[in-house]
């Protein structure tokens, strides 16, 4: 999941530099989705992952 966001933060930042406004932000807004999604599942498994040690 944190490969798609790396992409979809470079796709944003391509569209910004050639000047698509709305292909940028909307793409921007994938990325930071995805982020936190990322972040909550990998806070998820560290909880997880404690117990089992």
């Amino acid at each position: 999941m944190l490969k798609w966001t790396v992409i979809f933060i470079i796709l944003a930042i391509v569209a910004g530099i050639f000047g698509f406004g709305g292909i940028a932000a909307g793409a921007a807004g994938i990325a930071k989705v995805l982020f936190f999604i990322f972040i909550v599942l990998f806070i998820l498994s560290l909880i997880s992952g404690r117990g089992k040690v």
